[in-house]
């Protein structure tokens, strides 16, 4: 493959064109095993690119691939310091998507995130000037800093793909994917995300700390690199990566899993520790991020290990825990733990005849 250039950061919401874009890994379109092998291959050079830069988050990369790769949003929540931001822009590049970022502040406007009209004296008429969600994958960095109407600007374009701005509605090309992060340990000066909004985000990952031998490699990276700034090769493009998308809905999937992915989502409503449970979307992006994983292993149908694998990060911060519950400490992670280790996992067998699954569940 011949390596491509660094995708610079975009300053608009256009996308290159064919001129400006060096040869790259595409994936395929949609079909036979062939086309999920090849966009298996393609995410793994994405994975390998990016864990080049961000050290010690296999786990979490990989999920945030498959979020992404499933059409969905993804939410960093973990502790300053750790990544967030730099595992955003190096995601961005090394899938060739134009990044835009936005660092929220509390007197942060909503038409600071959609764009506003100016005047053009030259026309003398108002001209729209797309705001930086306009792009591939916009960054909110630090979401929860800034005011909830502020936040519940991004909501129209998570949901729809699309911009209400001074009474036109504007369509974002796709493909379009929000990543936020978001600090859990400061409390003044900030507005936590209502459960409405966190309910948009397919996922919510923690890094945590990387470690001894980690940390130190996260030293030596910086001393050998010689500078503050990274930089990743892009794997693929913004058309790519639409191709990618299309060979996850291709994926294949049993009833029974669908059963499973619905059963685990209604057990966190009947948990004493939760007021309220996880809704239909959790477990419908349960079977969504399972295809995408399933994708990423080069399988062309999805195991109950997929729907396991990602169901902390798809459930956990959908739960609203009862307020005892919240005094005593109680983590929702803990709570999605107690749910797979309940909930029958179904003994299922493949149309082609391969058992993808047995036994009950194990916790994660």
């Amino acid at each position: 493959m011949t390596p491509a250039e660094t995708p610079a950061e975009s300053t608009g919401p256009e996308r290159p064109s064919a001129r400006d874009t060096p040869a790259r890994v595409e994936a395929p379109a949609a079909g036979a095993q062939d086309d999920v092998d090849r966009a298996a291959a393609v995410g793994r050079q994405v994975l390998d690119r990016t864990a080049s830069v961000v050290v010690g988050a296999q786990s979490p990369l990989r999920l945030a691939l498959a979020a992404v790769l499933a059409g969905g949003h993804v939410l960093f929540e973990d502790l300053p310091g750790l990544g967030k931001t730099l595992a955003a822009k190096t995601l961005a590049q090394a899938l060739g998507l134009p990044f835009r970022r936005l660092q929220f502040t509390p007197d942060l406007l909503p038409s600071d995130v959609t764009g506003s009209s100016i005047f053009n004296p030259a026309t003398r008429e108002f001209e729209f000037k797309p705001g930086p969600v306009f792009a591939g994958l916009f960054l909110a960095d630090e979401i929860n800093r800034t005011s909830p109407k502020t936040q519940s600007a991004l909501l129209e374009a998570m949901a729809e793909a699309q911009v209400s701005a001074e009474g036109s509605t504007l369509p974002l090309e796709r493909p379009f994917h929000v990543f936020a992060t978001s600090n859990p340990i400061e409390f003044e000066g900030t507005y936590p995300l209502p459960e409405a909004q966190l309910d948009r985000f397919m996922v919510r990952l923690r890094f945590g700390y990387p470690g001894v031998a980690g940390e130190r490699d996260i030293i030596a990276r910086r001393i050998d690199r010689r500078q503050e700034e990274t930089s990743v090769a892009a794997v693929t493009t913004a058309s790519g990566l639409l191709r990618l998308q299309s060979v996850v809905e291709s994926v294949d999937l049993d009833d029974d899993v669908i059963d499973y992915a619905v059963r685990l989502t209604a057990s966190t409503r009947t948990h004493p520790a939760v007021e309220v449970g996880a809704s239909p979307r959790g477990s419908q992006a349960l079977v969504l991020l399972g295809r995408a994983l399933a994708v990423l292993d080069g399988r062309r149908f999805v195991l109950p290990e997929d729907v396991k694998s990602g169901a902390v990060a798809v459930l956990a911060h959908r739960l609203t825990l009862t307020p005892s519950s919240w005094a005593q400490g109680v983590a929702a992670e803990q709570i999605v733990a107690d749910t797979l280790a309940e909930v029958e996992t179904p003994p299922t067998v493949h149309r082609d005849g391969a058992a993808v699954g047995t036994g009950r569940g194990v916790r994660p």
